[in-house]
């Protein structure tokens, strides 16, 4: 694709990551709040987060298989109206005060968040192979309007309109309305041509690589660590006596933390190699830990999520360049498929658990909890790099995605 075209597909891509986000940041501020509202039982409380990521865990291979099928572009617009249908759902539910209503929502937009998460990988299959991080980088950044406008938007919309939250959940329509817009504007190349060129490895030969696994160990601690936090947060600070306008000034930081640094972990990735990357995302969550058990104000708060939103980004896009190197294009559906389906297995989990262990043992067993995950990728990340000090060169660019 030539220069003109390529930045036009980001552009397009990174706003679509960016309405993607706005959504999911809206729902992680408002979904744990509404279902202690409404849930029959505390524990229960982030029951609707843990749909959310209990539908992208059971659409992401159906997803993958979907665009293979049909195109990137009728995938990510399909997801785009499965997101509008959630958002009516889960508005429904707080006007009717059904909680079940909640979750089926939740876990029509964790459909929408599924075919989300290709525009990473829609964005690597039309750039150059020098620039594959870049592109993923950059289309990443565009996280940046959700961390901005979402917690500010909950905050907003959280009393607008009775009962609490009711407008929160209907702005989610507007959002996928107007990415379910963008997306058409994008004229990808086919996928399902590539499929039937070669008929590739079989998917159990391409996932049990070593360079595979960690990619995937990776892009998961990452997510699994910092779902398991960030679904509790604001819990946990409404139990520490904190207002909600706190709560949300520390998720648009935090998110901010994910996304902000996109517009150069691309260039790190290519200067410094991908596994040194990987190396500093989880010594950042080391070091959110160290923070979250020293306090619990609103300064721990601040440094211990953004730290947290840090380690994600350089974990989640280290995962993902580091993944491209290890499929060819036609087994592209199973491999990337396949690791955002342990991605979201892992946060499914986590999320459920999150409001459980917030209301049995509190913000530092939540932290506690996250650090054996920690240091066995630690582990797995030096290992590699002890087995494979050539593999940053194949990284910085030359990806197989």
């Amino acid at each position: 694709m030539e220069a003109s075209g390529l930045k036009r597909h980001i552009i397009i891509l990174a706003l679509a990551q960016g309405l993607l986000t706005l959504n999911n940041v809206t729902l992680i501020a408002i979904n744990g709040l509404a279902g202690l509202l409404l849930a029959p039982n505390a524990t229960w409380a982030t029951l609707p987060v843990a749909a959310f990521v209990a539908g992208a865990a059971l659409a992401t291979l159906p997803a993958s298989f979907y665009m293979l099928r049909h195109g990137r572009q009728k995938g990510f617009r399909l997801g785009a109206l499965l997101g509008l249908l959630g958002g009516l759902l889960a508005m429904l539910g707080v006007m009717e005060q059904i909680f079940a209503l909640i979750c089926l929502g939740s876990l029509l937009s964790g459909f929408h968040n599924a075919f989300g998460q290709q525009y990473r990988f829609a964005a690597a299959d039309v750039a150059p192979e020098a620039w594959k991080s870049r592109a993923i980088s950059w289309t990443l950044a565009g996280g940046i309007l959700g961390g901005v406008l979402g917690p500010e938007l909950s905050k907003i919309t959280r009393d607008l309109i009775p009962p609490l939250f009711a407008a929160s959940y209907g702005s989610l329509t507007l959002f996928t309305l107007l990415a379910w817009w963008v997306l058409g504007r994008l004229e990808l190349p086919p996928l399902h041509k590539e499929r039937f060129a070669t008929p590739g490895r079989p998917a159990w030969r391409i996932v049990t690589q070593p360079v595979y696994l960690v990619a995937v160990l990776a892009s998961t601690t990452g997510y699994g660590v910092m779902n398991l936090l960030m679904s509790a947060t604001p819990l946990v600070m409404q139990a520490c006596s904190l207002p909600f306008g706190d709560a949300a000034f520390v998720l648009e930081w935090h998110v901010l933390g994910m996304f902000v640094p996109s517009f150069f972990t691309g260039s790190l990735i290519h200067r410094f190699g991908v596994l040194r990357v990987l190396l500093a995302g989880v010594l950042l969550l080391f070091g959110c830990g160290a923070i979250a058990l020293a306090g619990q104000t609103l300064a721990y708060f601040w440094w211990a999520l953004l730290l947290l939103g840090i380690g994600w980004n350089f974990l989640y896009i280290g995962g993902t360049t580091l993944l491209t190197t290890t499929y060819r294009p036609e087994e592209k559906a199973h491999a990337q498929g396949f690791h955002d389906l342990v991605i979201f297995g892992v946060q499914t989990m986590t999320a459920l658990s999150s409001g459980m262990i917030a209301t049995t043992s509190g913000w530092d067993g939540l932290n506690r909890d996250a650090l054996p995950a920690i240091a066995v990728t630690t582990l797995a990340i030096l290992w590699l790099m002890i087995r494979r000090p050539s593999l940053d060169a194949a990284a910085m660019g030359r990806g197989a995605g």
